[in-house]
């Protein structure tokens, strides 16, 4: 955040998807530290073994909306090895993003509620060649590959091209695994049907650039927000 010029202020509040410890890392001391409440269910705080100072514990729900600040957060179940596992919509100005990551098939929650993004993070985990043909252990690529798992290049594919809506202007090709995909891989085969939408490969190694999203409109790359515009980084 210091890198992309953004305070740690702006910080409102942190939605925990899953007890993965990928997921849940620094959670405890980030939130101590700046005082920043933590939405988790209760299923995945007692799964996850985080010490979170009580009054700074935040419950939620399957599709019942939570409003912090200007944004209403939308969390989703999804199929994902987990206790409890959810995905997001953040809304804020006419605009939806979705954080659709570790995802293991795509629901009808799912299908809906990319068709009503204006940009998404979307995972594209694995090459389903380079995960076959690689040297993981078999009951770990059956794992990743299986229902409950991660979403293959292929896999995100299909989501995106049977259900983009039009106005889609943005996806964060996200969560690649460094063993069993490549940037290039993913950006090529999704680039090839992307027409208005743009593809960005969302580095494993350094931030993203700051984004600004208008609804019904292109995305662009700025750091300065209008009341109709909403910040994805």
């Amino acid at each position: 955040m210091n890198r992309l010029g953004l305070k740690i202020e702006k910080v409102k509040a942190i939605f925990i998807s899953h007890e993965h410890a990928d997921h849940i890392r620094g959670v405890e001391v980030t939130s101590r530290k700046h005082k920043i409440p933590v939405y988790i269910t209760k299923k995945t705080l007692n799964n996850s073994g985080l010490r979170i100072d009580e009054d700074l514990v935040r419950s939620f729900a399957s599709l019942e909306q939570v409003n912090v600040g200007g944004l209403a957060i939308k969390p989703f179940s999804k199929n994902h090895d987990a206790v409890d596992p959810f995905s997001f919509v953040v809304s804020g100005n006419s605009v939806n993003i979705g954080v659709f990551t570790d995802i293991g098939s795509s629901c009808e929650h799912l299908k809906k509620h990319f068709s009503t993004c204006h940009a998404a993070f979307l995972e594209a985990n694995y090459d389903e060649d380079m995960l076959m043909n690689g040297h993981y252990p078999a009951y770990l690529k059956k794992r990743i590959s299986g229902r409950d798992g991660h979403l293959s290049n292929m896999q995100a594919l299909e989501l995106f091209l049977k259900h983009k809506p039009h106005f889609m202007s943005l996806v964060l090709l996200s969560h690649l695994s460094k063993e069993n995909n490549k940037p290039e891989i993913a950006h090529s085969l999704f680039s090839k049907h992307a027409g208005e939408t743009e593809i960005v490969v969302a580095s494993r190694y350094e931030e993203s650039k700051l984004y600004t999203i208008k609804a019904g409109e292109s995305a662009a790359i700025s750091s300065q927000l209008s009341s109709e515009q909403l910040s994805l980084f």
